[in-house]
């Protein structure tokens, strides 16, 4: 199986030290989609833009959002709680 590691230029760049995603084969794996805009690497104000964002970011850099098959979320009020 080949893997390919993705680097997606219209994506937020990574802040930390991973991929933002891996092929393998013919699935794609995506690392924590933060909703951030890619131009000024600031998080977008409220939840309806947030989760706009976080797809947008999706689609500009690895799948449209047809393909998507699973995602996981994790949501809180209170960044404590993280």
């Amino acid at each position: 199986m080949s893997i390919q590691t993705i680097l997606a230029p219209d994506a937020p760049a990574v802040i930390g030290t991973y991929s933002q995603a891996v092929r393998a084969g013919s699935t794609v794996y995506l690392a924590g989609q933060l909703p951030l805009n890619p131009a000024t690497m600031q998080l977008e104000e409220g939840v309806d833009a947030q989760i706009h964002r976080a797809f947008q970011n999706v689609e500009a850099g690895y799948a449209p959002r047809s393909v998507l098959i699973e995602t996981d979320t994790i949501m809180s009020l209170d960044r404590k709680e993280l």
